[in-house]
């Protein structure tokens, strides 16, 4: 009898090995695990990248596909005295610069590339608006190789420390967030279809995050420092970077040369930064009074999501700001996780159908919906949070919907944008109800096993 059961139970877990991927895959290994996912990551990136761009044969102007090849042109091509200022060179109202030096430093590295391989694709004045083959395949490679530079291992940085601290954590997990993380269907359609680099700022705030919680405050502090460089838009996060980490420096022994230590220069970057999320400012005391590594992951969502409801005019891609500490807290809030991804993606919807990358918005929706619910054993973790389900029945069919509207029918001439503004709408009402939730469950936080361990380091 014992044989048979000791029998069963052998089958039972190889049948369990069989069902879930994602134990397959961890029992190779987590570096062989993250490969697999990363080489997958890489492959989906590449085949969104043979669909339509931003701008694409649209003078005069085209789109940010060519405002990034302008600025590969003027780095490569002026002084850097020059970058920034209008000149007979660089005429600042056809596509100047307008990020931080690091995004300047960026497309100089990039120009490099392009004029080593195609000079005639980054050349100063007659490279306007140019679209060959070759060069539009070597800049879609620039963000593919930034992507797997920057993201990825921040990626992989960010989710072996945060499996590090839970004390109930699961191998699988891992794979399952390594997935959710690289596979998430808005930073690739942003940056792979429509075009841009926001995987170098966003890898930088992972990586910045991941120090975080490891108490490496000073390499948080460097990297987050070069988040803010890349795009200004980083600073959606920091007042939970200030808040958090100067909590932890006036809990020390010597406040003062902990607070020395970050450096006067990212402290009054954080305090000029900090002025404009007056709204945040009772997170922000919370965070002082008791930093907590999930209080800051949470901090970092209510900051993102303040800046992005509260701000006088928001590009559909800034959702990309909350959307990353959601994708941080997957595994602590799979479904906020879920449901922002899916507004997110539809906010998006008719700048993506401009783009023509219907298709790719459809077949990674898909494939995100997929992998969420691909790991067996996990529907109790993702009823933690759960709107009433006649409720979002009701939003999922209003939703598709309103897919199906925009797609197939004309809005009134005297309202051409009506069916943008119903989207907008919709969305926007879904993002301040997650927003309310995330406040509400950064308040009810308590000290977790983060906290212990800090206390041991002092």
């Amino acid at each position: 009898m014992e044989k048979r059961r000791g029998r069963k139970v052998m089958k039972d877990k190889e049948e369990s090995v069989d069902d879930d991927p994602w134990r397959w895959l961890v029992h190779k290994g987590i570096v062989a695990s993250f490969l697999c996912i990363a080489v997958f990551a890489l492959l989906v990136r590449a085949a969104v990248s043979l669909h339509p761009y931003s701008g694409a044969g649209n003078p005069p102007k085209y789109g940010d596909f060519e405002a990034q090849r302008h600025w590969m042109e003027i780095t490569i091509n002026l002084p850097v005295k020059e970058w920034y200022r209008n000149s007979t060179t660089n005429d600042l109202s056809y596509w100047g610069l307008d990020y931080p030096p690091l995004t300047a430093y960026q497309s100089y590295i990039h120009g490099l590339f392009l004029r080593f391989f195609h000079p005639e694709s980054v050349s100063l004045f007659t490279s306007r608006g140019h679209e060959s083959y070759f060069g539009k395949l070597l800049m879609r490679w620039t963000v593919l190789s930034s992507d797997a530079l920057m993201f990825f291992p921040a990626v992989f940085y960010f989710v072996i420390v945060y499996y590090a601290s839970r004390p109930h954590g699961q191998k699988t997990d891992i794979a399952w967030h390594i997935a959710i993380m690289l596979l998430n269907p808005c930073l690739m359609l942003i940056d792979h279809g429509h075009f841009q680099y926001n995987c170098i700022s966003l890898g930088l705030t992972v990586g910045a995050v991941a120090a975080v919680l490891s108490n490496k405050e000073l390499v948080a502090c460097f990297l987050f420092s070069l988040a803010l460089n890349h795009k200004q838009m980083s600073a959606y996060f920091a007042p939970a970077f200030f808040s958090h980490l100067f909590g932890k420096c006036i809990r020390r022994q010597n406040p003062l040369l902990e607070v020395s230590k970050l450096g006067l220069v990212v402290l009054g970057t954080f305090v000029l930064v900090w002025w404009p999320y007056l709204h945040s400012m009772e997170a922000f005391l919370g965070q002082i009074r008791a930093p907590s590594n999930q209080g800051f992951l949470y901090g970092l969502l209510n900051s993102a999501f303040s800046f992005y409801i509260f701000s006088f005019q928001v590009h559909e891609k800034s959702i990309l700001l909350p959307l990353l500490p959601a994708s941080l807290l997957a595994l602590e809030e799979p479904f906020l996780l879920k449901w922002i991804t899916f507004y997110a993606l539809f906010s998006m919807f008719p700048l993506l159908c401009r783009d023509e990358l219907i298709l790719p918005y459809f077949a990674l929706s898909a494939l995100f919906i997929l992998i969420y619910h691909g790991p067996s054993g996990r529907q109790d973790r993702r009823k933690r949070l759960s709107f009433n389900s006649v409720v979002t029945t009701l939003l999922v069919l209003c939703s598709v919907l309103l897919h199906i509207v925009y797609i197939t029918m004309q809005p009134p001439n005297r309202y051409p944008f009506l069916f943008e503004a119903v989207i907008m709408f919709l969305c926007f009402s879904q993002f301040v109800v997650l927003c309310f939730y995330s406040n509400a469950k950064q308040w009810s936080l308590k000290r977790t096993i983060f906290m212990d361990k800090e206390k041991k380091l002092l």
